[in-house]
């Protein structure tokens, strides 16, 4: 069987993959509403300690998260050029992941997706769908609908 009949048979999926902090994450594509340069995020008084702010995207109020916070990572000192904002959707909800870097959409096999390993209790493994290991190193799969709970985000709707 040639390498073209071979790729017919085994269905691609599209990731877009980023870094936050030494490790590369990847966010099926249909997830994905828009990738934005960082505009200038407004501080809300009083909100949950993982959401940085509000940013106005074309008349609406999105919140930005901290995903560093979410990953039990250090927050970044400061946002800098490569930083970018993750328009997602999660749930009924339009949400924004502020992230270090946005590197490319990589398309992947899906039958050489592996599950990921059950570590226990940890928070960030219950976002996590897969691992793709590539010449790069192990990309890291993430569920854009559960790296928010239900209750964040009612938390964030009220924002």
């Amino acid at each position: 069987m040639t390498q073209a009949e071979q790729a017919k048979i085994e269905p691609l999926s599209r990731w877009v993959t980023f870094r936050l902090e030494d490790e590369t994450y990847g966010i099926d594509v249909m997830q994905i509403r828009e990738v934005l340069r960082s505009p200038e995020i407004s501080p809300v008084p009083g909100a949950p300690s993982y959401v940085l702010g509000i940013i106005n995207l074309r008349g609406n109020v999105v919140a930005i998260i901290d995903t560093r916070s979410r990953f039990g990572l250090p927050s970044k000192e400061e946002i800098d050029d490569a930083s970018r904002i993750l328009i997602l959707e999660a749930g009924d909800y339009v949400v924004g992941f502020l992230v270090d870097s946005v590197s490319e959409v990589a398309e992947l096999r899906n039958d050489q997706i592996e599950t990921a390993p059950d570590t226990g209790s940890s928070d960030s493994s219950r976002f996590i769908t897969g691992l793709y290991n590539r010449k790069e190193g192990l990309l890291i799969l993430l569920d854009a609908d559960k790296l928010l709970s239900d209750t964040e985000l009612a938390e964030i709707s009220n924002i």
